[in-house]
């Protein structure tokens, strides 16, 4: 009876030795504290500051795009009014005296005004159109407009005008531009017309 009892308190003792060891090599899994998320007046500041950056940005982001097209727009703007100046002096007209084909000082300078915008333009083409005033007779005012226009033409290649730039035509008196049958009307119609047959809409300046 002994000898029963101490074997069963030899095993007792190895079973509370076994079981310190399988508390020692594992213990047990903490809990991990739970996560909260931002809320009350602090999560609403927060989400208020967002929307308010989010809102500038898009703000500043059409205001932008705003300047842009204006200033996009203020360019073509001014573009189109360079081109405008640029054709009204190609195509200003000339003038001549009664029965003549010389060209006038004042006429000249008009002329020398479109030699560099036309050699800044190399694409240009012009024609230039002879009139006369009523007087004389049909075929007299056709060959008048001619030389009128030969001689503005011959004075914008002696200029630096290449001469495959340049046509020209007569109309003699067939298109008046002032009507009566006085000095006032006839030195208007007496002139060289100027248009723009090929480049208008690339014109840029000297």
């Amino acid at each position: 009876m002994t000898s029963s009892l101490r074997i069963a308190g030899v095993a007792t003792a190895v079973l509370s030795i076994a079981a310190l060891n399988a508390c020692h090599h594992n213990p047990p899994a903490s809990v991990p504290a739970p996560v909260t998320q931002a809320s009350g007046p602090n999560a609403d500041s927060i989400r208020r500051a967002q929307e308010d950056a989010a809102r500038r940005a898009a703000e500043d982001a059409a205001r932008r795009r705003a300047a842009d097209s204006a200033a996009a727009a203020e360019a073509a703007r001014r573009a189109a009014a360079a081109r405008g100046s640029l054709a009204a002096a190609l195509t200003a007209m000339v003038h001549f005296d009664y029965d003549q084909a010389e060209l006038r000082a004042e006429d000249r300078s008009i002329l020398d005004a479109k030699v560099p915008i036309l050699q800044a333009n190399s694409g240009v083409t012009i024609q230039v159109a002879g009139h006369t005033d009523e007087r004389g007779s049909d075929e007299y005012n056709l060959a008048l407009g001619q030389r009128r226009a030969a001689a503005v033409k011959a004075y914008l290649v002696q200029h630096g005008v290449a001469d495959s730039r340049i046509s020209t035509v007569s109309y003699g008196e067939e298109h008046p531009i002032a009507q009566g049958a006085d000095e006032s009307a006839w030195a208007q119609n007496r002139r060289a017309e100027f248009a723009i047959t090929a480049g208008a809409n690339n014109l840029r300046s000297p």
